[in-house]
């Protein structure tokens, strides 16, 4: 992730590359495993589980607080954002045409795009908020509406209230986090409630930048060959998928597994 440095030179936060790609490692394996899981119907009682669940949210939860933490740090907003938003385009694209019954249908990418390109109009409102308060803020919203896709106020298993049945209603409000009856997706990340952990992640970026955390170089530490993943994620998140499909396609013809 590049930044400036005196309004001038540039240099790379290497550690944020490095832990983008060891993230970008452990989803590639993820979605290996659900590959042989729901494609060549391998049984594997325990990824079907709860600690799949939770491996599953650690790898989400941790692009979505990077890429919040990283969009100050980037350059040309828009252009970013428009590159992302396309790219989760793309990926329904394809899905539907090829693989309709594992469509992807408002995913990570789409969400992610969605969120960098409102936090241009959003970051001038956002950075007259003291960055604790907005963050708590930002959290606290995320947590409250974590289960809204399934009708509920509320987080994981503690429902809140149910809210109304009219705020499910199109592909709009299934875009916004209110999915209307019948919509599938085997990827799906709504804006709400993810755009407020992206949120979050903006929000530690500016708490750092104000304490001072970025003075001692820690961030341009790096692991050059999960940096080298890190720095060029979005192309391999765009591959990854056919390319571990054509490989496991490969051993289960040769009896591998």
């Amino acid at each position: 992730m590049e930044n400036k440095i005196n309004g001038s030179s540039k240099q790379r936060y290497g550690l944020l590359d490095s832990f983008r790609g060891l993230v970008l490692i452990s989803m590639i394996v993820y979605h290996g495993s659900w590959d042989l899981v729901y494609l060549f119907y391998k049984n594997w009682t325990w990824y079907q589980g709860t600690g799949a669940y939770i491996w599953q949210q650690s790898i989400c939860w941790s692009f979505i607080l990077l890429s919040g933490f990283c969009w100050s740090l980037g350059h040309k907003p828009l252009k970013r954002g428009l590159l992302v938003f396309g790219a989760g385009a793309v990926v329904s694209a394809v899905t539907l045409i090829f693989m309709p019954q594992e469509r992807v249908i408002f995913g990570v990418l789409t969400m992610t795009g969605s969120s960098m390109l409102f936090m241009i109009p959003l970051s001038k409102l956002s950075s007259k908020v003291s960055p604790g308060l907005g963050l708590l803020f930002s959290l606290f919203l995320f947590l409250v509406t974590r289960n809204v896709n399934s009708g509920f106020l509320g987080f994981e298993g503690w429902n809140i209230a149910r809210l109304p049945q009219m705020l499910y209603s199109s592909y709009f409000t299934t875009f916004l986090g209110f999915p209307v009856q019948g919509f599938f997706s085997t990827d799906y990340f709504s804006f709400i409630p993810w755009f407020f952990l992206f949120l979050s992640g903006y929000f530690i970026y500016r708490m750092m930048e104000r304490s001072g955390g970025f003075r001692n170089g820690c961030l341009i530490r790096k692991w050059e060959p999960l940096a080298f993943l890190g720095r060029h994620s979005l192309l391999i998140y765009m591959l990854h998928q056919p390319l571990v499909f054509g490989i496991l396609t490969v051993m289960n013809a040769m009896g591998l597994f």
